[in-house]
């Protein structure tokens, strides 16, 4: 079970870390200003999906370290090892040998437009 304070504390120092104020982390993160203040005062616990994103938006955090505590951070990568890539980057390269053909636009009303090359 998370302790609620240690973890509170753990988060405070990942934003002193990256100097974010719990707005801007709230929003780099992709959650509302009030759960990260509910969070860092003992109100809520953080939820998977909360967790999730911290990890997602900043790779140097460990996930033990973030839940109890082992572990160090920041994470040090180190340089023989490539940077993980998220699945965006990977569609993307996927889809650089690809060439559009044609862009079909649908409408509520049912019908669409078709656009060729």
């Amino acid at each position: 079970m998370i302790n609620n304070e240690a973890f509170a504390k753990r988060l405070q120092k990942v934003m002193d870390f990256y100097g974010e104020s719990a707005s801007s982390f709230a929003e780099k993160i992709a959650v509302q200003r009030s759960s990260i203040s509910h969070i860092l005062s003992g109100r809520n616990k953080p939820s998977l999906d909360f967790i999730m994103k911290v990890l997602s938006s900043y790779p140097e955090v460990e996930l033990y370290w973030l839940l109890n505590g082992k572990g160090v951070f920041p994470a040090k990568q180190q340089k023989d090892t490539p940077p993980l890539e998220n699945s965006s980057q990977i569609a993307l390269k996927e889809n650089r040998a690809k060439t559009i053909e044609r862009i079909v636009i649908f409408y509520k009303d049912g019908s669409f437009k078709s656009f060729k090359e």
